[in-house]
């Protein structure tokens, strides 16, 4: 394999593209889909409130109470918390992947338009997750998820729209910053910002990015069902919905759609 080029950070990925523009070219990125993935988890989780995209990620483990036919690995072992209503905001998400490898469904879809590769300015696009695509495992508590909470006939996306990434910082060839957009959940569009991580893999680049909602907010703001959601939100139980992204990002040759 041939040498790469001394590059920093975003300078490296700009050699990645290797399109032989400068690297102050307009890059534009596209989703993959099947190393790509979304989630949600619950702060505190009760050793079951956390949800997939991807459950055929072998580093991902459904909760407790799961229906039938899981295979869980000796090394993913529970949260030592159990049920009890412990809030931990330190370990989110619970399951992270090792690698992005192309075993995910199409569940994840958006592209990027990034307008300066070097001072990472000018980045603006869109990506959408298919909501009854999330599943925690146990089959009962996903068709009353998608049916009663998330209503996903209603409302079949949840989309993060891009406007800027702001507060960039770099080392070596992982980039972080804070994305700065706006977040349509349960058919309500809000500001939001998340914080992301991006660095080469897999041919691309893996972005990793994170949301948190205040639980509080789920009913009078994004319009949630307060019968659906009452056993965690009226008693105060959930303090956080926490929401990602692992997605890796492709560059798409000039002049592709």
């Amino acid at each position: 394999m041939p040498s790469v080029p001394p590059c920093r950070t975003v300078v490296l990925l700009a050699c990645l593209v290797s399109f032989g523009d400068s690297a102050r070219a307009q890059v534009r990125w596209s989703v993959d889909p099947k190393a790509s993935l979304a989630w949600w988890q619950v702060n505190p989780h009760l050793n079951h409130l956390w949800a997939t995209t991807c459950p055929a990620e072998t580093s991902w483990r459904p909760g407790e109470g799961r229906s039938a036919g899981w295979i869980i690995g000796e090394q993913l072992r529970a949260p030592k918390q159990g049920y009890a209503a412990v809030s931990d905001t330190t370990i989110v998400p619970l399951w992270p992947r090792p690698e992005a490898l192309p075993v995910c469904t199409d569940a994840v879809k958006g592209d990027v338009l990034v307008a300066d590769t070097v001072t990472w300015q000018g980045v603006r696009g869109q990506v959408s997750v298919r909501a009854d695509a999330l599943i925690t495992g146990e089959n009962r508590r996903d068709a009353f998820t998608r049916q009663a909470i998330l209503q996903t006939s209603r409302y079949p996306e949840i989309r993060f729209t891009i406007d800027s990434v702001v507060n960039v910082t770099h080392q070596a060839d992982t980039l972080r910053g804070t994305a700065v957009g706006v977040l349509s959940l349960h058919g309500v569009a809000k500001p939001m910002t998340a914080a992301v991580r991006a660095w080469p893999e897999a041919g691309g680049l893996r972005v990793l990015g994170k949301f948190r909602v205040l639980a509080s907010q789920l009913v009078p703001e994004y319009g949630f069902s307060s019968f659906a959601l009452g056993l965690g939100v009226g008693t105060k139980i959930w303090h956080h919905l926490y929401m990602g992204i692992d997605v890796v990002l492709r560059p798409q040759a000039p002049g592709g759609s």
